[in-house]
């Protein structure tokens, strides 16, 4: 396992879904159904979308969490999500959360003006330094961070340069066909 590297099994960036920070989430969703367009076949599509500013650098992240928290504004009332996850609350307390704060009661037809209006900027998740892998790791190492980060995805980089997109299916994908090839 440890003579893979990140890079050998990457997304390059120019492949993945990005979009500029002050894009509206509509125009996000776009990029994000446009990347799974081109992608094809693929086995897997991706789950969120970088976001660049003004210079082209990757400054922030989108992900499917982070879209449905921001088109419903009242989760903002509710808590760190982040951090709550962490308590373990259990099904019965989340789905009274739902009924009490009222989440998704506004009508659908709304979501395309909330889309339209916010920016991704106020709904993507700043980096941090635990967000990057470099792209010489090994795979043994990577599914290390992955899985003690309870992450989706790292970004790769070459150096200070985001490079890539490392995803935690590529990495099991990688590892099931490892297995199939055992001799048992």
């Amino acid at each position: 396992m440890k003579s893979k590297s990140v890079r050998d099994i990457m997304v390059p960036l120019d492949e993945y879904a990005t979009t500029h920070q002050e894009a509206t989430l509509f125009e996000t969703v776009q990029a994000l159904e446009k990347s799974w367009q081109k992608a094809g076949a693929s086995k897997f599509k991706h789950r969120a979308v970088l976001v660049l500013d003004e210079k082209g650098f990757v400054i922030g992240k989108v992900s499917h969490w982070d879209l449905l928290q921001a088109l419903e504004p009242k989760y903002r009332k509710i808590a760190d999500f982040d951090r709550l996850t962490h308590f373990g609350l259990n099904p019965a307390f989340m789905r009274s959360m739902v009924d009490k704060e009222e989440l998704w009661d506004d009508p659908w037809n709304l979501l395309c003006a909330r889309a339209s209006n916010i920016l991704v900027k106020n709904a993507m998740r700043p980096l941090n330094d635990d967000d990057f892998i470099d792209e010489e790791s090994s795979l043994a190492h990577a599914a290390h961070v992955l899985v003690m980060g309870r992450k989706l995805s790292v970004l790769v980089r070459r150096g200070n340069k985001v490079v890539g997109v490392l995803r935690i299916v590529d990495v099991c994908d990688n590892i099931c066909e490892m297995i199939k090839s055992c001799s048992i």
